[in-house]
């Protein structure tokens, strides 16, 4: 994220002494991407954060894949996901290629016992129902419905829940979730036309520090492995920290829609940018204003992209018989449309109150065995008369 951040207690000048009041050190680490090229942070421990006492083993996470080539437009139930208590084993992932995982989590308890970190992918986790607090190793954020949570990969975190009733979708990115660079100017600041700014984001203000020392299990994710590590020390034994590598939180309720005169493509709806793959919100707005506009989406062929599309509220107007939590999968190579009815009944309506979170991938998805025991069946029939 283009933005400077500090939080705690830090020296003047970095890799430089800085003392405990008891006279010893306080351990630097450089959390960095890209290399040493991309956004990093400078944290400052209480103790060095290598101190392992042992490694209990590893789990194989990795999807089972069903369908690795598809040519057919899909659905799936996504509220069909059972939850489950511990939140590592509600992630089920549905979709996936090289570049991401498209994962469908209902935990219903607070991650109490351990904490997890992700050391494959940075993660973007909306909050489609539930609330409570992120907390991490750069601090805390409070989230409620409609929010994403950005977390940068390698990030130590737990989630604590406020009940029992919560649904995620979350993407995992193999490359670094950045706003879209058209939004910015060459600073990193965000433009007048974009349709949020920095004042939209969420950055952590309450830092924990637990200067303690035991037992703390991790849980960390390496190439769909699952390992558990025990620490010595307090993940969350940080004093103070800065930099540009944090996690932070945005809520689509936050996103100002972009509209014009006569039906726009979904790049106005665009809110986040990978290597991979774009994330887009769309939100209530009011529609195309010229006056023979029809603001149903015209048919579009998808030639370099699949097209994910999370309908989270509302009665999204391109579309029949969409239930909340429902996924649809319009592969690249084949154009797809209004349903029947909705493009003609679309004109003259003035707004749409939808909301759903679209995945537009540049690499072709595949389908796991999760997604199917939850698939709408024949939904490529919904385009007939």
């Amino acid at each position: 994220m283009p933005r400077y951040h500090t939080l705690g207690k830090i020296p003047h000048k970095r890799h430089t002494v800085f003392r405990k009041e008891d006279g010893s050190l306080y351990h630097e680490q450089l959390f960095g991407t890209v290399g040493f090229d991309g956004m990093s942070s400078l944290l400052y421990h209480n103790y060095p954060p290598t101190q392992v006492l042992r490694v209990e083993g590893q789990v194989d996470l990795t999807p089972k894949i069903a369908v690795g080539k598809n040519m057919t437009m899909k659905s799936f139930q996504g509220f069909e996901v059972a939850p489950k208590a511990d939140y590592i084993e509600s992630r089920v992932a549905v979709l996936v290629n090289s570049d991401c995982k498209i994962v469908l989590s209902s935990p219903t308890a607070s991650m109490n016992d351990y904490f997890y970190k992700n050391a494959d992918a940075d993660e973007i986790i909306f909050i489609h129902k539930g609330s409570g607090k992120f907390r991490s190793q750069l601090g805390n954020l409070d989230f409620k419905y409609g929010d994403y949570i950005v977390v940068p990969r390698g990030m130590i975190y737990a989630l604590n829940f406020d009940d029992a009733d919560n649904r995620l979708f979350i993407v995992e990115s193999t490359s670094p979730v950045y706003t879209p660079k058209r939004y910015r100017n060459w600073f990193g600041q965000h433009l007048e036309h974009s349709p949020f700014c920095e004042r939209d984001l969420r950055v952590p203000s309450e830092l924990e520090t637990h200067p303690e020392k035991g037992e703390f299990v991790v849980k960390i994710k390496k190439e769909d492995l699952l390992y558990t590590y025990v620490y010595a020390t307090h993940p969350f034994d940080v004093v103070g920290w800065d930099g540009y590598n944090f996690p932070y939180a945005f809520s689509i309720h936050d996103f100002e829609p972009i509209t014009g005169r006569v039906h726009l493509p979904p790049p106005i709806h665009q809110t986040f940018e990978t290597a991979g793959f774009v994330v887009c919100s769309f939100v209530p707005r009011l529609y195309d204003y010229h006056p023979e506009a029809i603001p149903a989406p015209y048919n579009h062929s998808n030639i370099d992209s699949d097209e994910v599309l999370y309908y989270v509220d509302g009665d999204f107007m391109s579309r029949n018989n969409i239930g909340k939590g429902q996924i649809t999968l319009h592969p690249a190579g084949i154009p797809h449309g209004p349903h029947p009815g909705t493009y003609e009944k679309s004109i003259g309506k003035k707004e749409t109150l939808e909301l759903a979170v679209m995945v537009d991938t540049f690499k072709p998805l595949q389908i796991t065995e999760a997604a199917l025991g939850i698939e709408v069946k024949d939904y490529y029939k919904s385009w007939l008369h």
